[in-house]
């Protein structure tokens, strides 16, 4: 099995709503998005997927959220955006633009250098 990982970071705001805490609060965070890819299989040039190209795929989900407030996006109006509903947002936006013989595994959501959320095909 091979496995590329690419890395990007993004801010925005976000609050929660129903949590009783700091958090229910307008707050904001650094983000740092990774996406995994895997495939058994390397393409005639000798890779499961162009680094470049998931980049630019991420790069084009991530510039949507970047300095917003989360809670306006559509997507999350009705449901929190806590790292785990972006890591999920995140993948379901990709997913289809990996091409074959590769596959999106994961989409892994830092808030902080310390709390990260993953979402996984598996």
């Amino acid at each position: 099995m091979f496995e590329l990982k690419v890395k990007r970071p993004f801010n925005a705001a976000h609050f929660l709503r129903g949590y009783d805490g700091k958090c229910e609060n307008l707050h904001g965070h650094g983000y740092i998005v990774q996406i995994c890819v895997r495939g058994q299989q390397l393409n005639e040039t000798g890779y499961i997927t162009d680094f470049t190209a998931l980049k630019a795929h991420l790069n084009e989900v991530l510039a949507a959220l970047d300095h917003t407030c989360l809670n306006e996006i559509t997507a999350f109006k009705e449901q929190n955006p806590t790292a785990e509903n972006i890591a999920k947002y995140i993948y379901d936006q990709i997913n289809s633009s990996i091409e074959m013989p590769a596959y999106l595994h994961s989409v892994k959501v830092w808030e902080t250098p310390e709390q990260s959320a993953k979402y996984t095909r598996d």
